[in-house]
């Protein structure tokens, strides 16, 4: 009896109705698909295609390996129901991954379909748990917490929550859940269960490496990196909720080039339009936008414009594009996916026809007059229930293909700005899936909260969304709900959260500040309001000058900026890093969740609880860190209380990198 064959380099087997085949993937990369009563689908849903790696496959009757490079896997047939078993090995025959048992009076299936109405399964995959390892990555939660061992992560994207499914362990191992169905994954102490609501097929990668970063770059080379971030997402972005006219836009602009505080892009927020899916500016209050570009262009500021994927019942698009089948489908009952300032759908993301369709409206009304930055908000898509069971894409029904949307959202743009000719690409957007940092996507961690709690969460989420591949990540400066301007402990969440900025991949201020005035057209019909100030000259005398400092140290730094953006696009290394990922000996750095390193070489250690002005920093070992703002030196491998008033945040330099940052932080 053949259990397993080879063909053209893939490792196969058979068994009653399932199909397992493993394929070498990849620098030390093993993919891994099953599926039960079909064949194999070649579709790639988060992997490119890469250069056919040639992989070491022995067979035997009961047994069957095979490597490619430090990844082996093992697979062995099993008991009287002759079950199949794989482990993960690297190149030192430790033990990586293995799944679970499938025999036994339990009756257990490490990879068990359950069929559902109309031919796809429901799927949960089941690797035994080894409670001494540590996991990181799998995009953004909005939580306190470094180490996902023992969470249970929701497989889907929500307003703030961005699912990237690309897990690094503390073993030296990555594994990506290569599906985009709507899910779950437990990260047990006994089990680590990844569960698919509906799909075809299992599929997965996974890679051994020696350090987090080898791992890393693996990861990057099957999922593609980030192009090189242009010039202007280096330094300080000016934005709130919202500029409503041009003449804000232009008095605001200009009043930075009065101060002589530096500023490479202005972003006008949504309902600069007349209604969702007009995808052009609303003449009543954006008159000659073209001029207001060409003035900004002047200046040296980039103009970035908001997109909403909504298309309300009432633009002037819509009914072409629901004749013409350019929009997401509910299931059954009333076509309405989001209730705000109307009635709204979604335009499908997924379908080729609605990209092109969608894009030369945007190139017509804005690429055209000179924009080259695009803000692509409402990016999960924000379904007001979130009930995905309800709703259908051009490439299948969201509880299947669902995940995809942010990415290909990104790609629409990406695309067409390629297309229009433009090289230097970063658009910012709100959620990602695997592979949307190849289409330029920055993504900004969603509507928090103004609070502290909320800070820290980001510096975890930044960490996470990094090791999961995606690169180019921000958060807005401050918090976008509840900071009321005149409010003293709100001033001083915002400085610390400008400094936090200030070292992230990129700075951008940003939030609904309170108070809010009403806004109404010539019509009297009620607009979506604007918030208060939010420039730096908005916070008090106090705040103004600490501001300005840390735009001028963001400046300070652009080209120790640049050449992690150049590594990011060359190697797809995180810019925000966890300790570990520099410093993988060093225990420690592993539980480490309250700083991180920008790059190589800055250590930040964020302020990030209300009226504190000092806090405890550990110094990774084996290097000695020198302070940033006063030059003093101190040895790694131990804690330190550090001071840091209000005008200051703690970052330390490898020693031998002080050229970067004394600047008396």
């Amino acid at each position: 009896m053949n259990f397993f064959e080879e063909n053209n380099g893939d490792l196969i087997f058979r068994q009653d109705g399932e199909t397992v085949m493993i394929s070498p993937w990849g620098k030390n990369g093993l993919r891994v698909r099953s599926t039960i009563l079909g064949e194999i689908q070649e579709s790639n849903t988060a992997l490119i295609e890469t250069q056919k790696q040639e992989a070491q496959i022995h067979i035997s009757e009961h047994k069957a390996s095979i490597q490619n490079g430090k990844t082996r896997a093992e697979l062995v047939v099993e008991g009287w129901r002759q079950q199949l078993l794989i482990r993960f090995y690297n190149q030192k025959g430790q033990l990586l991954l293995q799944e679970i048992a499938n025999d036994g009076a339990l009756s257990l299936k490490a990879r068990h379909f359950r069929t559902l109405p109309g031919g796809n399964y429901r799927l949960k995959a089941s690797f035994v748990s080894n409670p001494d390892e540590k996991i990181y990555g799998m995009g953004q939660y909005q939580q306190e917490v470094m180490n996902l061992k023992g969470c249970n992560l929701e497989l889907a994207h929500r307003n703030s929550q961005a699912s990237v499914p690309f897990m690094l362990s503390s073993l030296g191992y990555g594994f990506l859940w290569n599906n985009p169905s709507i899910g779950e994954v437990h990260f047990g102490s006994n089990t680590t269960e990844w569960n698919a609501e509906s799909t075809k097929q299992l599929d997965y990668w996974i890679a051994a490496g020696d350090t987090p970063a080898e791992i890393e770059e693996a990861y990057a080379d099957v999922t593609g990196k980030t192009p090189m971030m242009p010039e202007y997402g280096l330094g300080f972005w000016q934005c709130k909720l919202r500029y409503y006219n041009q003449e804000e836009v232009l008095r605001i602009a200009r009043e930075y080039k009065r101060r002589e505080i530096p500023l490479d892009v202005i972003v006008i927020d949504y309902y600069h339009w007349p209604r969702c899916g007009d995808w052009r500016f609303d003449e009543e209050y954006f008159p000659n936008p073209r001029a207001m570009v060409e003035e900004l262009h002047e200046m040296g500021i980039e103009t970035m414009v908001s997109i909403w994927p909504q298309v309300d019942w009432r633009s002037e698009n819509y009914e072409e594009m629901k004749q013409q089948g350019l929009l997401v489908k509910i299931n059954s009952g009333i076509d309405v996916q989001m209730v705000f300032h109307g009635n709204n759908v979604f335009m499908d993301a997924t379908n080729p026809r609605t990209r092109k369709y969608v894009w030369e409206k945007c190139r017509k009304n804005y690429a055209d007059m000179g924009i080259r930055a695009f803000w692509l908000d409402e990016a999960e898509p924000e379904f007001t229930t979130y009930d995905f069971e309800n709703y259908r894409y051009h490439a299948g029904s969201v509880l299947e293909i669902g995940n995809i949307y942010p990415r290909e959202y990104a790609r629409l743009f990406y695309e067409g700005q390629r297309e229009n000719g433009q090289k230097d690409i970063v658009n910012l957007i709100r959620c990602a899936w695997a592979g949307s940092q190849r289409y330029g996507a920055l993504v900004w961690s969603g509507d928090i909260m103004s609070s502290y709690e909320d800070l820290r969460k980001q510096i975890c989420a930044g960490i996470h969304m990094g090791i999961a591949g995606i690169p180019w990540w921000t958060t807005d400066i401050g918090g976008f709900h509840g900071g009321a301007i005149e409010d003293d402990d709100f001033r001083e969440l915002l400085i610390r959260w400008f400094q936090f900025g200030t070292f992230s991949p990129v700075m951008r201020l940003h939030g609904s500040r309170q108070p809010e005035t009403c806004i109404v057209n010539k019509a009297g019909e009620v607009r979506e309001k604007t918030g208060a100030d939010n420039e730096v000259w908005s916070f008090g005398e106090e705040a103004y000058p600490i501001l300005v400092k840390f735009i001028r140290l963001r400046e300070k730094m652009r080209d120790y900026t640049r050449s992690l953006m150049r590594e990011a696009h060359e190697k797809g290394s995180p810019v925000m890093r966890a300790l570990f990922y520099e410093f993988p000996q060093d225990a420690n750095c592993w539980d480490i969740k309250d700083s991180y390193m920008y790059g190589p070489d800055i250590l930040v250690a964020p302020i990030c609880h209300a009226h504190e002005n000092s806090r405890r920093v550990y110094l990774p070992k084996d290097t000695v860190w020198i302070h940033a703002a006063s030059g003093e030196r101190y040895e790694g491998g131990k804690a330190y209380e550090i001071e840091a008033k209000i005008h200051t945040i703690p970052v330390f330099l490898r020693e031998g990198r002080q050229e970067y940052l004394l600047y008396n932080v």
